[in-house]
C-alpha cells in the first residue's frame, strides 16, 4: 500500500521544481511553431535511436521488433513509429529516399495482403485493425494477445503519415499512396462497439469477444477517436468525442497555471501529440479550461518533473535534471527493503506520480518520458538529456541511443534478475530497447526541429476530418 501520508500536495511539488514559465513560442504567420535548434550532442542521440529502426526491421516485410537485442515479436506499434522514422532519416542524411520509400512499401503492402479473419490463430487481424503484438516473419497473431484498437492506431498514424510524405510522381510512391488510403479506409471502427457500448473498446479476443474496458479520457487513446471520426469509410458516430470526454472531471489537478488533465505516465500526452498538433486548436472542454491540449502536456511534464525533484519517497540518485515517469521496463517483480521500509518493484509497467490516475512509483525512470516531451518543455528536457548522458555513461546509452529505462535505488546484487543488470554503485539499467519508447525520442525531436510530423498530419484530410467532428477550432484548422 502507498503511504499516502508521505505524499507531498501538488502545489508544493511544483514549487519545489520552481516556477512554471508561460508558454510562449515563437510562430510562423501559418500558426505552426518556428524551426529550432538543438545541442550537437542532441542529433547523436537522434541519429543512433533512427539507427535501431533502420537496423532491427525485417526488411523482407517491414515488421519492426517489440524490443531489442531481446529476441522479440513484432509490435504493430513499433510499426507505425518505424515508417514516420524512415523520412527522418532521408532528410538528416541518414538514409536515401529510395531506401525508405522501398522498405514502406514493402511494409504496406504486407499489412495490405496479411490474412484478416475472427478465426484465433494464423491472422494478423480482423476488421481491418491488427492484432497487438504478430510473428516478426509470418505475421500471425503472437499467443493470444487482443486485436488492438489503440496499437492499430499507432500504425495507422505511421501508414498516414508514409501516404502525405511520399508525394512524387513516382510509381512506387504512388503505390505508396494508395496503400495508405486503402489501409485506412478498411478499418472499421464501429466493430469496437458492437456489443452497443458508445465509447471504442480497448480490443477484442477471439476466444472472448470486446474487452470491457474502453478508451474513456484522460490518456493515451485521444487518437484513437480522431482517426475514427475521420474514417472515410467506416467512421465513429459523430457523438464519439462526448464519450471520450465524459470522465475528464476525475482527471483534473492543479490549481490556475498549473491546472491540467492528468495521467500519470507520460507517453499518455504524448503519443497522440507525435502526429497532430494540438498547438493553438481547443475543444469543447479546452475552450473551458483556457487551455489546448499542447499546452496541457507541458503542464503534465512540468508535474512529473516536480514529482520527481520532490522526490516523496526518498528516491536515490533523483534531481531536476534526472526525472521521468512512464510505462518502460522495470527490474522485475520484487519486494524488498529500502531505507528501513519494504518497497514493491515492478517489471514491464507504467509509472507516474502519485497522485495522478494510473500512478505508480518504485524508482524506476526512463528517457524517453523525458525526451518524448521535447516540444512541450526544452528548457527542462534538454539538460535532463544532457545529464543523463553525463551521469550515467555507457550503462544508459550506448549504440542505439538510451536504453529503456534505469533505477539507481535498484542495486540488489543478490537478486535474480527477470532483466537487465545491476550495477552496485549505480543501480539497475534495463537491457533492452522497445520500439514504443524509442520512437517518441525521434519524432519529437523532429517536430521540436522544424515541426516536421505536424508539418505533413496537418495536411491529412482525416485528421482534419476527425479534429473538425469532435468540435476542435481555431488555430491552423482555421
Amino acid at each position: 500500500m502507498i503511504d499516502r501520508r508521505a505524499l507531498l500536495t501538488r502545489s508544493s511539488l511544483l514549487a519545489a521544481a520552481g516556477a512554471l514559465p508561460a508558454c510562449a513560442p515563437m510562430a510562423r504567420p501559418d500558426g505552426a511553431p518556428a524551426g529550432n535548434s538543438l545541442p550537437a550532442f542532441y542529433e547523436d542521440i537522434e541519429e543512433r535511436t533512427f539507427r535501431w529502426f533502420w537496423d532491427n526491421v525485417n526488411r523482407k516485410n517491414g515488421l519492426v521488433p517489440d524490443r531489442w537485442p531481446t529476441p522479440s515479436f513484432c509490435s504493430i506499434a513499433s510499426v507505425g513509429f518505424g515508417l514516420t522514422a524512415y523520412p527522418i532519416g532521408v532528410e538528416r542524411g541518414w538514409c536515401t529516399r529510395a531506401e525508405a520509400r522501398d522498405l514502406t512499401l514493402t511494409t504496406l503492402r504486407f499489412f495490405w495482403n496479411a490474412p484478416q479473419g475472427p478465426e484465433p490463430t494464423g491472422k494478423t487481424g480482423h476488421k481491418g485493425f491488427f492484432y497487438h503484438f504478430i510473428d516478426m516473419e509470418t505475421g500471425a497473431r503472437f499467443r493470444d494477445v487482443e486485436l488492438s484498437s489503440v496499437d492499430t492506431t499507432l500504425l495507422l498514424m505511421g501508414v498516414l503519415f508514409a501516404g502525405r510524405y511520399y508525394d512524387r510522381d513516382d510509381p512506387a510512391e504512388a503505390e505508396i499512396r494508395k496503400l495508405a488510403l486503402a489501409i485506412y479506409a478498411r478499418a472499421d471502427w464501429n466493430f469496437f462497439r458492437s456489443d452497443g457500448r458508445k465509447p471504442v473498446s480497448m480490443g477484442w479476443h477471439p476466444e472472448r469477444g470486446l474487452i470491457p474496458a474502453s478508451w474513456v479520457g484522460y490518456n493515451e487513446g485521444m487518437f484513437v477517436y480522431v482517426l475514427g471520426l475521420g474514417a472515410p469509410e467506416h467512421p465513429l458516430p459523430a457523438d464519439s468525442w462526448e464519450a471520450w470526454t465524459a470522465n475528464y472531471a476525475r482527471c483534473w489537478r492543479g490549481e490556475g497555471a498549473t491546472r491540467h488533465l492528468a495521467f500519470a505516465p507520460l507517453f499518455g500526452h504524448q503519443y497522440s501529440q507525435i502526429w497532430i498538433d494540438y498547438h493553438g486548436i481547443q475543444d469543447a472542454p479546452m475552450r473551458e479550461a483556457g487551455l489546448d491540449y499542447f499546452e496541457n502536456s507541458r503542464r503534465s511534464t512540468y508535474a512529473n518533473r516536480a514529482f520527481c525533484t520532490a522526490n516523496p519517497r526518498r528516491w536515490d540518485g533523483w534531481s531536476k535534471d534526472i526525472w521521468g515517469l512512464t510505462a518502460c521496463d522495470g527490474p522485475g517483480n520484487y519486494k524488498l527493503p529500502f531505507k528501513g521500509e519494504t518497497r514493491e518493484f515492478f517489471g514491464y509497467s507504467a509509472r507516474g506520480p502519485l497522485g495522478q490516475p494510473d500512478e505508480r512509483d518504485d524508482g524506476t525512470l526512463s528517457p524517453t518520458a523525458a525526451l518524448g516531451s521535447l516540444p512541450f518543455a526544452p528548457e527542462i528536457v534538454i539538460p535532463c538529456a544532457e545529464a543523463l548522458r553525463r551521469e550515467h555513461g555507457d550503462r544508459l546509452f550506448g549504440k542505439y541511443g538510451f536504453v529503456d529505462s534505469f533505477n539507481p535505488s535498484f542495486r540488489y546484487a543478490d537478486v535474480r534478475l527477470e532483466t537487465g543488470t545491476v550495477d552496485p554503485a549505480h543501480g539497475w539499467y534495463a537491457r533492452d530497447h522497445l520500439g514504443i519508447d524509442q520512437g517518441p525520442i525521434l519524432l519529437q525531436a523532429a517536430n521540436y526541429r522544424n515541426d516536421f510530423v505536424w508539418r505533413h498530419m496537418r495536411e491529412e484530410p482525416a485528421i482534419r476530418r476527425g479534429l473538425t467532428l469532435a468540435g476542435f477550432r481555431g488555430g491552423w484548422l482555421g
